[in-house]
């Protein structure tokens, strides 16, 4: 399947989480069999030339898509996880949404000193949660370089972000507008 096979199989829906929020929404990708398993595919294919020894990806949709691009890859999956859910000592990063604040935590006892690791998730918007996300791995020790989403909001300007922050960033597709 292309891109534009699995762009044709994300569903829009209007007015969530908040009015005038245009939400792209992947579950309905990852019902399709065949779409997931090639978006899957494509975003390892993306990573690869970064050659990376794990993959990271930020709660929840991102634990689907970088679980799954690690498994693909055969590299560990580091979890960077939403506050309270990991039971050892974290190190944490505050980020601004396009709709609100957040937090992010990780162990950082999953990460070695230069570790090349690359980031995975299923959006990027403003880029906040992907470079908070960064930060962390990059506090733990991480040499991170490389990136992959499903879908980029190029208009938000969280692609550029990423970018100026030495990242290399990979999507699948694009929809214009937030």
């Amino acid at each position: 399947m292309t891109p534009a096979d699995l762009k044709a199989l994300v569903r829009t829906v209007p007015d969530f989480p908040a009015e005038g929020i245009q939400f792209r929404d992947i579950t309905t990708l990852i019902d399709h069999a065949d779409g997931f398993r090639a978006t899957v595919d494509l975003l390892a294919q993306s990573v690869s030339d970064a050659k990376v020894t794990k993959i990271a990806g930020m709660e929840a949709r991102g634990f689907i898509f970088g679980a799954a691009v690690a498994a693909v890859a055969k590299l560990g999956f580091v979890p960077i996880r939403k506050p309270g859910k990991l039971p050892v000592p974290v190190i944490t990063a505050d980020y601004d949404l396009e709709y609100g604040t957040d937090r992010l935590e990780l162990d950082p006892s999953l990460i070695d000193e230069g570790e090349n690791i690359a980031i995975v998730d299923d959006l990027i918007a403003t880029g906040g949660t992907a470079c908070a996300a960064v930060d962390l791995l990059r506090k733990a020790g991480a040499d991170v370089t490389a990136a992959a989403f499903v879908i980029a909001l190029p208009d938000l300007g969280g692609c550029e972000k990423l970018a100026s922050r030495g990242i290399s960033v990979r999507c699948l597709m694009e929809f214009e507008g937030d």
